[in-house]
């Protein structure tokens, strides 16, 4: 029987008077590829945040594995996201003053990894992503597909269960989002990594083994993604 590696049980969440979420529920299973698509403002983000434990729902359970992970402190949260928790923003978020390396070894570092073997893990995960000659670049020195590609890299470094992605392409023009999403799954295929990924792109949600599509802060389909 497949492990469900994350679940949501009646998710509500709201900003101010304005909803997000109105009793989502939802399974993944383990190594499972789910793309989150609908509308902006459906309340796609919100629920990838709640699920990865950025924000903490209104209402209703997030669980990972076999823990809650609405009910953790912030502390205990941020903790999982080093260690078994990745986020991929849409911008990749990389800190300016740091090189691609610096940038890919940092959760490592966090997570108290000796600062040699945080570097040559760093140095193997942009030689996966082809953008290894980008080592002791600044981002601002990249362009918008290399930087992504090195934001990938930093998320996947610790090698974590599950891979959160927000809107990894959105950014980007159409071919290298397509070669952010080939690294994606090739990567997480490889080391049986979950991945959930919002998208408003057909086509991005192409690569996902199923997706979930909201409207209005519900699920209204979820259904197998049109093979690749």
């Amino acid at each position: 029987m497949t492990e469900t590696i994350v679940a949501a049980r009646g998710l509500v969440k709201s900003y101010g008077a304005s909803p997000a979420l109105r009793g989502v529920t939802l399974d993944v299973t383990a190594g499972e590829i789910v793309a989150v698509t609908g509308p902006s403002g459906c309340g796609k983000s919100t629920l990838l945040h709640c699920l990865s434990g950025i924000l903490r729902p209104d209402a209703g359970e997030v669980h990972y594995r076999d823990q809650r992970v609405d009910l953790m402190s912030e502390t205990v949260r941020a903790r999982l996201r080093r260690s078994e928790l990745g986020v991929l923003f849409q911008f990749g978020q990389l800190v300016a003053e740091l090189t691609a390396a610096e940038n890919v070894s940092l959760p490592l570092l966090l997570a108290g990894a000796p600062r040699r073997a945080a570097r040559t893990a760093a140095l193997t995960w942009l030689d996966r992503l082809g953008v290894a000659d980008l080592a002791d670049q600044r981002p601002g020195e990249m362009s918008g597909g290399q930087q992504q590609r090195v934001a990938l890299g930093r998320a996947l470094v610790t090698e974590p269960r599950v891979l959160f992605a927000d809107e990894p392409t959105g950014a980007l023009d159409t071919l290298a989002g397509e070669q952010v999403m080939g690294h994606l799954v090739r990567l997480a295929r490889a080391q049986n990594t979950t991945v959930v990924l919002v998208t408003h792109e057909p086509r991005i949600a192409g690569y996902a083994d199923r997706e979930i599509v909201m409207r209005d802060g519900e699920i209204t389909i979820a259904a197998m993604a049109a093979a690749r």
